[in-house]
């Protein structure tokens, strides 16, 4: 009888262990299950100021915007980290005028225009108020966001972003006035061609993007100083962008916050053309961004 009594509840042990098993089986299913759902992106275009603008979705939550940097795609400036915000957000990523698979117009790029582009498109997508994180041109971009439309901003991440001509050294400039598409990175030229839909986009995106450069003037001190949008700064030490010019952007704001990152521009968020230094800084870079995003307003500095 005692037997039987043991072997019944070890039958009974083995049974539930198997049930938690499984259980804890389909539990991994299931976070599996709805981490892949959150990368799995939904994709549209919408008409924007007679351009079609490109988009893609990823996850669920508070929005959050991504603005690409020159010359680039969403997965060029983003793709490395989409995965890790798309966990706790809804990360909308867009293509700006002439770049990827945004369409061109018969008109120069321009920060403010893309500014105004991006505003359209969250008004197409019922989106009154998000956050924004752009890097570089997308970052200078978001500051024509913070400026010309107020309303929209939430909280920003200017990542490498500029301000001032007088932000990056001289020997950029001059560079600027002898770009040529043969000196655009390859990762960049090749991530154009396979989403355009036609290749010969390629050189006219180069050559805005150049002319934008070369005829950027300064944002004025009174525009940069009326943002009072909670704004987190990072550049690299090694940045195109110098530490003077992120400080001086620090002062101007009067809810930002600063951060100097080791690495150059746009290693901590994995941007394509660093992949090459096998550097891993968005591992903590992410995180420090969703802590800025998502801390209460208290912190402010009056």
């Amino acid at each position: 009888m005692k037997r039987t009594i043991v072997y019944s509840v070890i039958a009974l042990l083995i049974l539930s262990s198997c049930n938690n098993a499984n259980q804890s089986k389909d539990s991994t299913n299931q976070v599996k299950g709805s981490l892949n759902d959150s990368l799995i992106p939904k994709k549209g275009y919408s008409e924007v100021n007679g351009i079609k603008m490109y988009y893609e979705i990823y996850g669920q939550g508070k929005p959050l915007v991504l603005l690409h940097g020159g010359g680039s795609t969403i997965q060029t400036t983003f793709g490395r980290v989409i995965p890790m915000l798309a966990k706790h957000r809804q990360v909308i990523a867009v293509e700006l005028q002439a770049h990827g698979r945004t369409s061109d117009r018969d008109k120069e790029v321009s920060f403010e225009q893309d500014a105004d582009d991006v505003a359209v498109l969250l008004q197409h997508l019922n989106i009154d108020k998000t956050d924004f994180f752009g890097f570089s041109n997308g970052g200078t971009t978001t500051v024509q966001m913070a400026i010309r439309h107020p309303q929209i901003v939430d909280k920003m991440v200017l990542g490498s972003a500029l301000c001032k001509r007088n932000g990056v050294p001289v020997q950029f400039w001059d560079f600027m006035k002898g770009a040529k598409l043969a000196n655009m990175p390859e990762q960049l030229k090749e991530a154009y061609l396979q989403v355009a839909p036609d290749p010969k986009g390629l050189q006219i995106m180069h050559d805005k993007d150049a002319k934008r450069m070369l005829n950027f003037t300064d944002i004025p001190d009174r525009q940069i100083e009326s943002i009072k949008a909670p704004a987190l700064i990072i550049i690299g030490d090694k940045d195109v962008i110098t530490p003077e010019h992120a400080v001086e952007m620090h002062k101007q704001m009067t809810n930002s916050e600063l951060a100097i990152i080791p690495g150059v521009h746009g290693e901590y968020i994995g941007e394509v053309t660093t992949l090459k230094l096998g550097s891993k800084e968005e591992d903590f870079v992410i995180p420090m961004i969703e802590r800025f995003l998502d801390k209460s307003e208290k912190g402010k500095r009056e």
